[in-house]
Formats: structure tokens, C-alpha cells, sequence
């Protein structure tokens, strides 16, 4: 349950922060974010694929 509380909390924080920034730094951060969610996702499953041989 506390686990939750904080997660929520933090997730709160984090967009009231978003809200005072423009937009286009919004979109251009928010990509930057998800293109290096998506590299480290490709690489974790490269490294599983390499171990598993």
C-alpha cells in the first residue's frame, strides 16, 4: 500500500512539472525518453538472447 501512496505521489510531482514546460519540450523529451527506454529493451533482450546460448 505504501508502494502505491508513492508511486502516486511521484507520479503527481512529475506532472505538475510537465504542465509547466511547453509543449514541444514536453514531446521532445517525452521521445527522448522513449527512444532510450526502447535501445535499453533491445539490448536486455540481446543479453538474455547471448546468455541462453
Amino acid at each position: 500500500m505504501i508502494v502505491l501512496v508513492a508511486a502516486l505521489l511521484l507520479l503527481g510531482v512529475v506532472l505538475g512539472a510537465v504542465v509547466q514546460i511547453p509543449l514541444p519540450l514536453t514531446l521532445a523529451l517525452a521521445a527522448t525518453i522513449g527512444c532510450w527506454l526502447l535501445i535499453f529493451a533491445v539490448r536486455e533482450r540481446l543479453s538474455v538472447h547471448r546468455r541462453s546460448r
